[in-house]
């Protein structure tokens, strides 16, 4: 088993994630199975009882694990299902060892964090690099692992620690160190600083790590003589330091680095070069140009708690991105806090109001996504009425189709205090009820998480049309709360249609007004599973109706997969928090010019 460790230094936010997902995807382009492996030193078990606001989105895994948002980046660059096990944290380690001595696996002895926390690290990383992700048998070739953080950050320092051995243990042959540092360019002199990457490099060679390679994050490409001088002082081969510079999208980073020839640097590390191949990046370059080339936008007003951070809604800005490309269409997306549609914003700040409603009736389509707490709520009813009123192509995700049952309950029905149980307990008419199953006393890990299947009841509907007519699907999911399975008959007599349930039958997992254009709700989460090239059915289906092109989707059939129909270029974001602006540009990632995204 060969590793590849990809660290960071002087900054965080510089792109480790993008910088591990596109060296994966060039070591798979070389023709090597690639796993990776996330270390976030945070004291958490995992992800899921985190704040988007404090850490992004909680990604879903298969297997039910709420991890790192960047596990979703090396799904996506990778086309892999990894494991919650391949999110390692400070909080799981602790916990394994501390269940150790519990049971008197240490003899009676002292437990220490050296050796007993640092070959905890050690064994795991051995344990889940084996373990295949690909859908092949054997074990993968390499192990990408990114380790969170920023160099001299003291919740680190047992990963450090244990890193230095597993180096050492594994042997020079079978390691290579990536590290990521920042080479800032003063906007007064223009001139390219090397002071910081040179401090960050022996920091790191202090603490017994000795990096094989540097990729500089700079604005422009690193000049010749400040390679030359990086190289003096870090001790580091010119050939092995790579410039990451801003580019048009962020698809374009894995062509930056087989450019610069950094598979040479790390295969010969490796010991790799007489077993690997020259890279096959020929479609993901083919995706990267075409996205530069498109101009006619599609609008999406996303209608949301978290809009104040797009990193809570990353992987539904991917899937966005995955289905505006075969549509030939550059996204634009208009973010809508959902507070600022109600009422009570209008009688206090009436500015607010205005423009936000304003951009949700000039959007072509409406994306609910999934969210907790009661804020902004009736917002989010408001935009479902609109949608469905006016027949604006909607799409409301876990949340967002409880809303859309509940508004079809007040307005057509006639249920005027139809609610969730989760925002009012004593609602007389419950279209929405918590899950028999969950716990109302423990947050984390208690929800229905992980791949479900869903049946589709209904044959002649859009959402099995754009599956592929199949007769069932597999989806990720992450929610407490559910359709109420005693109104369903209600809300079907109504016109409502819930045209997938599960093996039960009586739990709701999509549902569409057959009438409207595009109005469909799911109880999953299809933004987990979208791929570049393969875009998530349901994302498609809202883009295509939004432009126009539904039907003809529907009557040749979706293809399974889109050839040259992956990238970000030009995906612009007008982002609207508190009645204003606050950001207009690319979501490239940090890697350009855009507004700080960095997946």
């Amino acid at each position: 088993m060969k590793y590849v460790l990809v660290t960071g230094g002087v900054v965080s936010g510089l792109g480790k994630g993008v910088t591990a997902s596109s060296i994966g995807l060039i070591l798979k382009a070389c023709g090597l199975r690639v796993t990776s492996i996330k270390i976030d030193p945070y004291l958490n078990t995992d992800a899921g009882t985190m704040s988007p606001f404090e850490h992004g989105e909680v990604y879903v895994l298969d297997d039910g694990g709420e991890v790192d948002l960047d596990l979703g980046n090396y799904e996506r660059f990778l086309d892999i299902k990894l494991t919650r096990d391949n999110n390692i944290t400070t909080g799981k380690i602790y916990q394994s060892v501390i269940d150790k001595e519990r049971r008197g696996d240490y003899l009676g002895k002292t437990v220490q964090v050296v050796p007993h926390i640092t070959d905890a690290i050690q064994e795991w990383i051995e344990r889940v690099a084996v373990i295949p992700v690909d859908g092949k048998e054997g074990p993968p070739d390499v192990c990408v692992i990114e380790l969170g953080g920023t160099i001299g950050d003291i919740e680190s320092m047992p990963f450090i620690e244990a890193l230095g051995q597993f180096s050492y243990r594994v042997g020079a042959g079978n390691f290579c160190l990536i590290h990521v540092s920042l080479v800032p360019v003063l906007s007064v002199v223009g001139e390219q600083k090397t002071k910081p990457t040179q401090h960050s490099v022996r920091g790191l060679r202090s603490l017994g790590l000795t990096p094989n390679i540097l990729a500089c994050r700079s604005t422009t490409e690193l000049d010749e003589n400040v390679k030359d001088k990086i190289s003096r002082f870090c001790h580091v081969l010119v050939d092995n330091i790579i410039t990451l510079y801003d580019v048009s999208n962020i698809w374009r980073i894995p062509l930056l680095l087989r450019d610069q020839k950094a598979h040479e640097a790390i295969l010969r590390v490796l010991n790799l070069k007489g077993v690997a191949r020259e890279p096959a990046l020929g479609e993901w370059t083919s995706r990267a140009e075409l996205c530069d080339k498109l101009h006619e936008p599609v609008r999406v007003a996303m209608v949301g708690k978290y809009t104040g951070l797009s990193d809570a809604y990353l992987s539904v800005l991917k899937a966005l991105v995955h289905a505006s490309v075969p549509c030939h269409r550059k996204l634009c997306i208009d973010w809508i806090a959902a507070s600022d549609l109600e009422c009570e914003t209008a009688r206090e700040n009436l500015e607010n109001y205005r423009n936000a409603w304003k951009l949700l009736k000039g959007a072509d389509a409406i994306l609910v996504p999934g969210g907790f707490g009661d804020r902004g709520v009736e917002g989010k009813i408001l935009a479902a009425r609109y949608a469905r009123e006016n027949r604006i192509p909607f799409l409301g995700i876990c949340l967002g189709m409880q809303i859309a049952v509940i508004e079809f309950a007040r307005s057509i029905l006639g249920l005027l205090d139809a609610n969730s149980t989760e925002f009012d307990p004593n609602t007389q008419n419950p279209c929405v009820i918590f899950m028999p199953e969950g716990s109302k006393t423990h947050m984390g890990g208690t929800m229905r998480l992980g791949s479900r299947r869903t049946y589709f009841q209904v044959a002649d509907c859009k959402s099995a049309k754009l599956y592929g007519n199949q007769s069932f699907v597999d989806e990720r999911h992450r929610h407490r709360y559910e359709v109420n399975p005693d109104m369903v008959q209600q809300f079907e007599n109504a016109g409502l249609s819930f045209t997938g349930k599960d093996e039960s039958g009586r739990r709701m997992e999509i549902v569409e007004l057959p009438n409207h254009p595009y109005f469909v709700g799911v109880q999953f989460h299809p933004e987990f599973k979208s791929r570049p090239g393969k875009p998530s059915a349901l994302f498609l289906g809202l883009i295509a109706a939004a432009t126009g092109q539904l039907e003809t989707f529907l009557k040749k059939g979706v293809p399974k997969t889109w050839g040259l129909s992956n990238g970000t270029s030009g995906l612009k974001s007008h982002r609207y928090v508190n009645g204003s602006k606050l950001a207009n540009g690319s979501l490239d990632g940090i890697y350009s010019k855009g507004n700080g995204i960095h997946v």
